[in-house]
């Protein structure tokens, strides 16, 4: 992957928060910056297909609790077929 230079104009406190994470984590800001223009170039993308999502009709509406009970019965299963 190529990279191109840039100038950007960011708000100060933006870029302290950004000097300050990069001093704390060892990494360089452009780092940072190269992160933040994938993150915007990728939600920028749109296609052209249309995509095949399937619909999941379970007959009445899912409630946070039947999907914490769902993810906690698989993990137990999946812990116990590991044993």
């Amino acid at each position: 992957m190529g990279l191109k230079k840039t100038t950007v104009m960011v708000d100060e406190s933006d870029l302290e928060l950004v000097k300050m994470a990069a001093a704390r984590e060892g990494r360089p800001e452009s780092e940072y910056f190269r992160e933040a223009f994938h993150l915007a170039a990728i939600r920028t993308r749109r296609w052209d297909e249309v995509w095949d999502i399937p619909v999941l009709d379970y007959g009445h509406a899912v409630t946070a609790d039947e999907i914490d009970r769902t993810v906690r019965e698989a993990i137990t299963n999946t812990e116990a077929d590991a044993g």
